[in-house]
């Protein structure tokens, strides 16, 4: 393994000062230990920093926000924004009353509770921008991805920063940030009344990474209701622990109504939640091609959110089963991507690529680029299909 290294620079450091000179408020969101503060003090060394998890600053700028705020005439950075709630109503005045670009930048890691207030008071005054663990670019561009290292590494350790630049026990450390940081962010965000059914809760979604969202099953295996398995779901799509991938569909709201895939944020952690704790158990475990497929997914979400675009990520699904694992619009371009989670490419691996290719010019949708992402480390074109070893998935979203 080679050495760790202090900072690791961040592709969305670009996309975040290009906003920073056009808008006076930037937001960076993003999951617990994603890196949020650590980009944000690298990016604007000079300017003040404030974290409202220390329970003195947070009380000032809950009983005197215009106090609080007046300490910063040039701005500041504000870390974990959530924790004073209304700050962005104040913040509000200040920017119209001197719109300087980039004065102020804020950090959270709660979605619920930084969506219900940024819209509303700074609309048109705030860029958002969106912070997921390491990808296996920067990983790579930062010497912490070595070539031809197996994939089963990162499989086990997933790519929080900080399980690649500090000598630190990753499984205790994994565990440490279930046990801390996501379940105080839980409490804050719905009334668990045991804790110990939301844990089940979020293994039993760790079993389902990859997988088609059936809430009536993973309320019956939780032993709750329907309605409560959909708002912890979302509870833990607004952590960022998860996200949710729905089907294509033209019609966008059939999109929002159809039954949509769901995906860990990061392998690492789905990993350690359904027990897996070495290179042994994961190679014979079931999901071992699930976890694959969902550090794809999330190297397809990283390269396009850390380059500052949408995501547009959807999947295929037809009423007789057949599947497409990712479908990356662009316009009205449909790119297809299936991942296979063996080293090698097996003489089948094109059939469903195939398939749908021959299939989509008589829905009138313009094939794109197919791609099969795979467990092994050898990039070639094959019978027109474009064959990506996993550390280069990114280069699907792009």
């Amino acid at each position: 393994m080679l050495m760790a290294q202090a900072y690791v620079n961040r592709t969305l450091e670009g996309p975040l000062a290009k906003r920073a000179s056009e808008y006076p408020v930037v937001v960076i969101t993003g999951p617990r230990q994603s890196g949020k503060t650590t980009l944000a003090r690298h990016a604007f060394p000079h300017k003040p920093y404030v974290s409202l998890e220390a329970l003195d600053e947070r009380a000032f700028a809950q009983s005197d926000p215009r106090g609080f705020l007046a300490r910063f005439p040039d701005g500041a950075i504000l870390d974990e924004i959530q924790r004073a709630p209304s700050l962005p109503s104040y913040l509000q005045q200040l920017v119209d009353d001197d719109p300087r670009p980039g004065r102020f930048v804020l950090t959270g890691s709660q979605q619920f509770d930084l969506m219900a207030g940024i819209p509303q008071s700074l609309a048109g005054r705030a860029a958002l921008l969106n912070l997921l663990p390491l990808s296996c670019v920067e990983l790579a561009a930062s010497g912490l991805l070595e070539k031809g290292e197996p994939v089963e590494r990162f499989l086990l350790h997933g790519f929080y920063p900080t399980v690649h630049v500090r000598s630190i026990d990753r499984s205790a450390w994994l565990g440490n940030l279930v046990r801390t940081a996501l379940e105080r962010d839980i409490r804050n965000l719905v009334n668990v009344r045991d804790l110990a059914d939301f844990e089940r809760f979020l293994t039993l979604c760790a079993g389902r990474t990859g997988n088609l969202v059936n809430l009536s099953s993973l309320g019956a295996d939780c032993g709750i209701s329907h309605n409560t398995a959909k708002a912890w779901l979302g509870v833990l799509e607004a952590a960022f622990v998860i996200r949710i991938l729905n089907p294509w569909s033209r019609n966008i709201g059939k999109r929002l109504v159809k039954t949509p895939k769901l995906y860990f944020t990061d392998p690492g952690l789905a990993s350690w939640l359904l027990g897996i704790r070495d290179p042994f158990q994961l190679a014979a475990h079931p999901l071992r091609g699930a976890l694959l497929e969902t550090l794809v997914v999330c190297e397809l979400l990283k390269a396009r959110v850390h380059n500052g675009l949408e995501p547009d990520l959807f999947f295929w699904r037809e009423h007789s089963g057949f599947e497409v694992d990712v479908i990356r619009q662009e316009g009205e371009i449909l790119h297809p991507l299936e991942v296979k989670a063996a080293h090698t490419v097996p003489g089948d691996a094109l059939t469903v690529l195939k398939r749908w290719q021959a299939a989509v010019p008589r829905l009138n949708i313009v094939p794109g680029k197919a791609t099969l992402v795979y467990g092994g480390n050898d990039a070639y074109d094959r019978e027109g299909v474009r064959i990506l070893p996993w550390h280069r998935a990114a280069e699907a979203a792009l």
